[in-house]
This record gives structure tokens, C-alpha cells and sequence, in this order.
């Protein structure tokens, strides 16, 4: 974090003398630890915090533990949230979180992937948690509400959440509401009965009233308890108190403003000046309190106005930190406000100042802000820039850089790189070039000058003699977006340029910059050296995570040169250097995810599958941001392998949906990998679809970065000509797949090369050319063996078994094909084979053959299948040529004789059987 945290936010407030016991509500309370969430709703004043500071004293005895947030403005920024929330979590249940936070220093993870990793840690809970959010309105950010909003969806039973807050969240309460997780505490249960009332201002406050007076007072405060506590301050040694009871009146506001001005009235000079002064304090201690007042003896009047039940909350158990009651601490500001306004901005000052001398630079920044002391602010945003990066305080940095005037950050180079950072963290390009552009005129300016200029300013040395490199990174990674390849290169390599010798940090990210620009190219073997010399700099560095992204991205490369070797080399070293912690280091779980991938292509499904459970037992915080997609599409490869196509599907949309590019390039889109599936379901038309969608064609010209997709494309045009043989459809099949397969081949692509041979080799099946269908499978087969490639052939389906059948009978290369043949045997007897058929029949000829078993003549069958008539005599005459036979009765009978007749009887028919002989 940039600065600590602040341990004040989590202690449970101590309670005041006096204080009123409401057994009635904390009753309902308890029975509301029992439900999800919690509310209490209500405006300031009406007793909220004091309510549950009381209840929590007791919900130890009751079995269940307790961890309290005190949320304040700062808190909007998500990362810092949620680092808070899971910190107070800890303080109550010290074996939960530990993989949140860790997720939570990743500039890339996404809030559902920090909170998953925290519920699944509650999940295992033995006992009851409370959490508390106390002040939760403060709370603004859209993503913090979202990410609540998902925290409650998933809240395990044993844990309940608890809001306290003066207006209702952005949270879906009805639903909760309509489910019975909602137990609501509102105004009118806080306000105070007129027994309440009474007993309140006789034994908390010493006060002897009349019913009258007290009834009088109930009526006009209307149970508030802010107001009520006022008036007994009042009070408090006046003879007249009918008189004093009678003198006010008015809604809530002008109630406590006249009661404010009458306790503050009655305060010593220096008291009421102590009070004002320190109004623009969110916490207070007697240093700080001190430095801002001038005054001495800042701690002793603090205890003295604890004493005197002045409106001050404890914050530790040390009585060292403490809060005005906020209610108590606007009037105070606003009487500030009123009286001494040319005294704030100073007020500010000094408290920015006291916060920067004790390592506070988040309290020094804002009030550095509040006081407008914008050069001031500035240079304290520059030096917290590092720290704020590392701990993800992206929207908090945001936040401060906008705040400040836009003439102020154009004369600081290195706030201006600042602010680029935070917009690229977050995606955005938006205004990137510009201020770019701008900090590199100030840097030609400094140099052609010889010296800086006097109109520049700079407060961090270290950051302004790194911006040239920062400037260069910054080019490349946002050309790299673009897909601006050669502007990513020129610029990565400037920025490797400038880097010294052994500053391997600064030399990694130029080095994978470079090594991403040459996949996207396609120029796999220069990419795979780029990123082993940029991992290697990165364990030099000691970012071991992000070496174990380096891992990946080289079995990636790997696997698409086809060297399943290789990519599982890579993805052990990863592991090992997971595994040198306890902990395994952020990164492991991905490592068994590409080990999935590559037993999968070996065919060993069995092991595949166990290395995503255990990713999955590692949990989501041992995984890199793309973790979480590419498990859903490792599994969804499984699920399709074993003959679950919906689920596979399934998963794959899940994965569309989580998907992270990380910078790097989408090569193996998921939808095309979910028209692979249609396409094995016989949906070819919406796999054509997707490809229309995509502006995908058979004339574009060829890319590597969408190789895969026109690889897929290929594939949904055989699957259109095997059931409609329109020729033109075939020739742009093959026409396409000749282009794919020279490319690949030129760039030694050896994975596309092996799975366009496998197309290419169907598409000839299916066109009736078996001398060449064989060709390219054996091909295919030459390159595939040595490194274990199976699944890219047994995934085809019957088509590529029977392929296989006809080429071990009719050429060499028995042994190979024998091998792979066994593989669509040992496939869980989920892979039906069409056994003797050289060419089998396609989804479209099995609907027509299912009617051919009936008594429908061939017009009833054109309308049951929505075709023209011709269309189904084609249909027809493929059938009896693929059955060696020649008329409906013999085409039935064979059909019984191949096992084709589950197939038929599956797909259902409205006809009444077969005319009988």
C-alpha cells in the first residue's frame, strides 16, 4: 500500500458512559445474523454505530467472530476497498484471504476473481463471521457496489454482513428482501421511545425532568438521538429547563444547528477553538491535533472531551486515535466555515504536512488537495507514484491527477507519464499520444538545452531519468492495442535501448513487448527468443509471476510450432519456480493448465483432467489473469471429447465472457473454438454465421493472428458442401485450406500445418478423391507422431476414423495409422464410428435416410425436411452410393447392418414404419 493501513478502521467503537441498553433491537440483530445481510438505514445522528458497538459486545458469547470496517471516503477506489475488507476479515479469521490479497496486487485481476478466491476461504469456515461496514454511503465507485453486490450473491452461510449507512445501498435488496436474507433496522425502529427518552436523560445524562419536559422533548426531537443528546448537554446546569425546552423548534437541520451553537457556546474559548480547528480532520490524535491547532496539549483535551461525551468516537483501544461523531463534525465545519474561512486552506496545509512527516502520503495528498495547495499536492502524488502503482491504487492515483489543474501537470513530465500509466491500466488510450508526445518535448527541450528547464518541474529524479525508457514502453505497449506490429517493434527496441546492463526490470518488459509483436506476426521462432530472454530477466528481477507469464506464453509459441516437448519444458520450469514457495507463487495454477492442454493433445484425458483440478484446488489467486478463462476452455475440450457438447459449449461462453488479452495476441479465439464444436454437431450454418459476423472470407487475405479462424472456416465449409454439394463451396474450401497450408508451412507452423492437413484431408474424403485425402493425411500423420499430437485428429469425428480405415487398408504406413485408429476406439465409446463406410454419411443424409425408413414418398419427405424435391433426390443418390446400394429398401437394410439404425431411430420422425416386403 502506499502508506500503511490505517488499524484504526477496524476496531469496533468503544462504548460511552451512559449508554442506553435497546434490548429490543439487538434482539432483532441477532436473529438477522442469521440472514445474508443486515441493514441499518437511517440519517445521521440516529445512533447507528452506538447500536452496534453494543449488540457486538455480545456476539462473541454467541459463537461467532467479528470483523468491523469503518469505511471512509478514500475507500472508493476498489483495490483499496477490498484490500481493507479482506484485511478486517483476517483480524477476525486469520486463515481466510491470503489469496485475495495476493490477487489484489495484480494491476490485471479482476475484482470477481478476488472476491471468488475470498469465498471459497469463507466457505471453509467452522463457525459464524460477522462483517460490519460501518458509514458504507461514503462508499461512491460503481465498481465497489458491483463487487458488493456480487460478495453478497455468494455469501456462504456461516458468514453475515452487516451495513450501516444513511442511505440504501445500490444493492439488490429486493431480491433479498423477497428471499428472506434481509432483516432492515430503519428510523423508526432508532428513534428513541419516551421511555427510552426518559431513561436516557435521567441515567445516562443525570438530568431530572418532568414527564412533561420529557414528553415535550420526545415529540420535538421525535426520538432523534443526535438532537436529544444535544439538548442534554444543553442542559446540563440550567434552572429553566422547561423554558430552554420550549426555545427550540424546526426540522432536523435548524435542531441541531441551534443545539451545536448552544453546547459549543458553552465551551471554554480555547475548547471551542480546539473543536473548529480540528473539524477538517477525519481522525484525530494529540500530535496531529497539535500540529494543525497550534496549540499544545492536544492529546489531554482529546481525553477531557472523551470525558465529557462530546460527540468523540475512539478508535483504538490505546486512546491514542479518535473521530468526531460525523453528524457533531459538519456543524463543526460548517461553523468553521462561517467564521474563519480565510483559515482553512492553512488548517489543510498543516495537516498535509503532519501526515507527510509520519509516512501518511494518502492523507498528505488529499488534504494537500483540500487545502488547493495544487504544487503542493502534485509533489506528493509524483514521489507516491511508485508505491501507488504496486499496490494498485490505479483509480485513487487517477482520482488525485484529476484533481489536479491541467496547466500544473503539463510542466511535470513525470506526472504526465504517471497519469498514462493510469489510463492503460484500465485500457484506455483515450489521450495516451498526446500527453506522450508532451513529456517527450519536455525531455528533447531539457536535452537540446543541455539542462532542464526552469519552467519544468521535477521531484522525482529516479522517475524523470527513467521516462525516456517509460516513454518508449508506453509507445510499444500501446501500438501493440492498435496491432500496430512494426511501430511496437521500433519502439520496444528504443526502450532496450536506453535500459542499462543490469537493470533487468527495465530490460523484461521492452524484451516481451518485442516477443508479442513477432507472435502477432506470425514469426513464431524470433518470438519464442524474444520471450525466453525477457522470463529470464523477469527471475532476474525477482518478479517470479511474472516469469511464470513468460512460461506460459512460450508453451503457447511452442504448441502452435507443434512442440509438445517443448511447451511441456516450459511449463514444468514454471512450475518448479511456483513451487520454491509456500504458497506456490501466483502463476501456478496456470502452469497446470497448459500441462491440461498439452495431455489433451497426447489424448491422455484422464491426466488433463487432473491437472485442472488441481488449478482449481490452487484457487483462482494462484492463477494470472487469463487463468480463468483458459481453464473454462480446457475443461470445455474435456467435456467435448467425452461427448458433452452442450456443456463444452457452455463453458465456452463462460469463457468468451472472462476473457483477459493481457497484451497478448487472441490467436485461438474462443468463438471460433465454439464453431468448432457446432461444427462437430453438424451445425455448420452457425458456424458460417459467426464467420459472416466476423467478416471472415475464403478470398482475405491470410494473417497468422486469424489463421485459426480461416482455419475454422475451411472446416464449416465442408461441413456446408458435405451436406449440400454445391461445388463452389468445396473449391473455396480447398482453395483456402492451399493458401493456410503454404503459409504455415513457410513460417514453420508445424501445429496449423498438422490441423489444415487434417481439413484438407476431409475435404478430399468428402469430395470423392481418396488418393488425396490419404496424402495429406499421411502427411499430417508424418509430422504429428513424433511429439504425440492425437486429439487433432481423433476430434474429427467419424469422417477422420473412416479416412483412417481406408488408409490402412489401401497404403503403407500401417503401423502409425494402427495407433491412431486405437485412439478412436479407447475414446469412451463416445466417438460412434460408421464402420465400413469410406465416406460417411453427413447429418443432413442421416435425416433423410431416417425417412426413407418410412412410408412418406419423396414430396412428403421434401416438406417434412423443409427442401425442395431435387434436393432430397441428391440426398438420396449419396446415400445408396455410400451404402453400395441401389434402392430404399437395400439402403435400409445396410443402414441396420452398420449400426447406422440407433442414428436413425434417435432422430425421431412422424412416419409410421417401413412398408413391409
Amino acid at each position: 500500500m502506499a502508506g500503511p493501513l490505517l488499524e484504526t478502521k477496524f476496531h469496533v467503537p468503544a462504548g460511552r458512559r451512559g449508554l442506553l441498553p435497546r434490548p429490543r433491537l439487538s434482539e432483532r440483530l441477532s436473529r438477522g445474523a442469521e440472514s445474508a445481510l443486515t441493514l441499518v438505514s437511517a440519517p445521521a445522528g440516529f445512533g447507528k454505530t452506538t447500536l452496534l458497538a453494543e449488540w457486538l459486545s455480545t456476539v462473541p458469547a454467541e459463537g461467532r467472530s467479528v470483523a468491523w470496517l469503518s469505511v471512509d471516503r478514500r475507500d472508493s477506489d476498489p483495490a483499496l476497498f477490498w484490500t481493507y475488507v479482506v484485511t478486517a476479515l483476517q483480524a477476525a479469521e486469520p486463515a481466510v484471504g491470503a489469496g485475495a490479497l495476493a490477487l489484489l496486487q495484480s494491476a490485471q485481476s479482476s475484482t470477481e476473481a478476488v472476491l471468488s478466491s475470498l469465498l471459497n476461504d469463507l466457505a471453509g469456515l467452522a463457525h459464524d463471521v460477522v462483517l460490519v461496514l460501518d458509514d458504507y454511503h461514503l462508499l461512491e465507485a460503481r465498481d465497489v457496489q458491483d463487487g458488493m453486490a456480487f460478495l453478497l450473491e455468494h455469501l456462504p452461510p456461516r458468514v453475515h454482513l452487516v451495513i450501516a449507512t444513511r442511505a440504501d445501498p445500490s444493492l439488490p435488496l429486493a431480491r433479498l428482501r423477497a428471499r428472506g436474507d434481509l432483516v432492515e433496522v430503519r428510523v423508526a425502529d432508532l428513534r428513541f421511545t419516551r421511555d427510552e427518552v426518559a431513561a436516557y436523560l435521567e441515567h445516562g445524562m443525570g438530568l431530572e425532568l418532568t414527564s412533561e419536559d420529557v414528553a415535550t422533548l420526545e415529540q420535538r426531537t421525535e426520538g432523534w438521538i443526535a438532537a436529544l443528546q444535544l439538548a442534554a448537554l444543553s442542559l446540563q446546569g440550567r434552572h429553566d429547563a422547561a423554558g430552554f425546552i420550549e426555545g427550540f423548534a424546526g426540522d432536523d437541520r435548524y435542531i441541531v444547528d441551534y443545539l451545536a451553537e448552544e453546547v459549543l457556546q458553552r465551551q471554554s474559548e480555547q475548547v471551542r477553538t480546539f473543536l473548529l480547528r480540528t473539524s477538517v480532520l477525519s481522525r484525530l490524535s494529540g500530535g496531529l491535533c497539535e500540529a494543525v491547532t497550534g496549540q499544545d496539549g492536544g492529546r489531554a483535551t482529546l481525553e477531557a472531551l472523551d470525558r465529557a461525551n462530546l460527540f468523540l468516537v475512539r478508535l483504538d483501544d490505546r486512546r491514542q486515535w479518535y473521530r468526531y461523531h460525523h453528524l457533531f463534525a459538519d456543524v463543526l465545519r460548517a461553523r468553521l466555515v462561517d467564521e474563519e474561512p480565510e483559515r482553512l486552506h492553512e488548517l489543510h496545509r498543516r495537516a498535509s504536512e503532519w501526515w507527510e512527516h509520519n509516512s501518511e502520503p494518502a492523507e498528505a495528498v488529499q488534504h494537500a488537495l483540500d487545502a488547493e495547495d495544487f504544487e503542493r499536492a502534485a509533489s506528493l502524488v509524483e514521489l507516491a507514484l511508485p508505491a501507488m502503482r504496486r499496490a494498485r491504487q490505479e483509480a485513487t492515483l487517477r482520482r488525485w491527477l484529476e484533481a489536479l489543474p491541467e496547466e500544473l501537470l503539463r510542466c511535470r513530465p513525470v506526472l504526465t507519464i504517471g497519469y498514462v500509466g493510469s489510463l492503460m491500466a484500465r485500457g484506455e488510450l483515450e489521450g495516451v499520444q498526446q500527453r506522450l508526445d508532451a513529456a517527450e518535448r519536455w525531455l528533447d527541450a531539457a536535452r537540446d538545452a543541455g539542462e532542464p528547464s526552469a519552467d519544468m518541474v521535477v521531484v522525482d529524479q529516479a522517475g524523470y531519468r527513467a521516462l525516456p525508457g517509460s516513454i518508449a514502453v508506453y509507445r510499444a505497449g500501446r501500438a501493440l492495442v492498435l496491432g500496430d506490429v512494426a511501430a511496437t517493434m521500433t519502439h520496444a527496441r528504443r526502450a532496450l535501448d536506453l535500459a542499462v546492463e543490469d537493470d533487468h526490470l527495465a530490460r523484461g518488459a521492452p524484451a516481451a513487448l518485442l516477443g508479442l509483436a513477432y507472435w502477432t506476426g506470425g514469426h513464431l521462432d524470433t518470438a519464442r527468443r524474444w520471450y525466453a530472454d525477457a522470463t529470464a530477466s523477469l527471475v532476474k528481477a525477482g518478479h517470479h509471476s511474472d516469469a511464470l507469464g513468460g512460461a506460459l506464453v512460450l508453451a503457447d509459441i511452442a504448441i502452435a510450432q507443434g512442440r509438445l516437448r517443448a511447451a511441456t519444458s516450459a511449463l514444468e520450469e514454471g512450475l518448479e519456480l511456483a513451487g520454491r514457495v509456500d504458497p506456490p507463487l501466483r502463476g501456478a495454477a496456470d502452469m497446470h493448465v497448459g500441462l491440461s492442454a498439452v495431455l489433451y493433445e497426447r489424448n491422455d484425458l484422464d491426466g488433463a483432467l487432473r491437472h485442472l483440478l488441481v488449478s482449481r484446488e490452487l484457487g483462482e489467486h494462484a492463477g494470472l489473469p487469463q487463468n480463468r478463462y483458459r481453464w473454462r476452455v480446457a475443461m470445455a475440450r474435456i467435456r467435448a471429447a467425452e461427448g458433452d457438447r452442450d456443456a463444452a459449449v457452455g463453458l465456452l461462453d463462460e469463457a468468451e465472457r472472462l476473457y483477459v488479452g493481457d497484451f497478448s495476441p487472441d490467436v485461438r479465439p474462443v468463438a471460433a473454438l465454439r464453431a468448432r464444436v457446432r461444427i462437430r454437431q453438424g451445425r455448420w450454418a452457425e458456424a458460417l454465421g459467426w464467420t459472416r459476423d466476423r467478416g471472415l472470407s475464403s478470398d482475405d487475405e491470410l494473417s497468422y493472428l486469424h489463421e485459426f479462424e480461416h482455419l475454422t472456416l475451411a472446416r464449416a465449409l465442408v461441413g456446408r458442401y458435405t451436406d449440400e454439394r454445391d461445388e463452389r463451396t468445396i473449391d473455396q474450401a480447398t482453395g483456402l485450406l492451399g493458401r493456410l497450408l503454404a503459409a504455415a508451412d513457410d513460417g514453420s507452423r508445424t501445429g496449423s500445418l498438422i490441423d489444415g492437413l487434417a481439413v484438407q484431408a476431409l475435404a478430399s474424403q468428402v469430395r470423392g478423391d481418396l488418393p488425396a485425402a490419404i496424402a495429406s493425411l499421411h502427411r499430417a500423420l508424418a509430422l504429428a507422431e513424433p511429439e504425440g499430437h492425437v486429439r487433432v485428429f481423433v476430434d474429427e469425428g467419424p469422417p477422420m476414423a473412416a479416412l483412417l480405415r481406408a488408409a490402412l487398408e489401401r497404403g503403407p504406413g500401417g503401423d502409425r495409422v494402427r495407433r491412431l485408429l486405437a485412439a478412436f476406439d479407447g475414446a469412451d465409446g463416445r466417438v460412434r464410428l460408421q464402420r465400413g463406410l469410406v465416406d460417411p454419411l453427413s447429418t443432413r443424409e442421416l435425416d433423410v435416410l431416417r425417412l426413407l425408413a418410412t412410408d412418406l414418398a419423396g414430396p412428403d419427405i421434401a416438406r417434412e425436411l423443409v427442401v425442395s424435391l431435387n434436393t432430397v433426390r441428391t440426398h438420396t443418390k449419396n446415400i445408396y452410393a455410400k451404402l453400395a446400394v441401389n434402392n430404399r429398401r437395400a439402403a435400409v437394410r445396410r443402414a441396420e447392418e452398420l449400426d447406422l439404425t440407433s442414428s436413425v431411430r434417435g432422430r425421431g420422425h412422424r412416419g409410421r414404419g417401413v412398408p413391409e416386403r
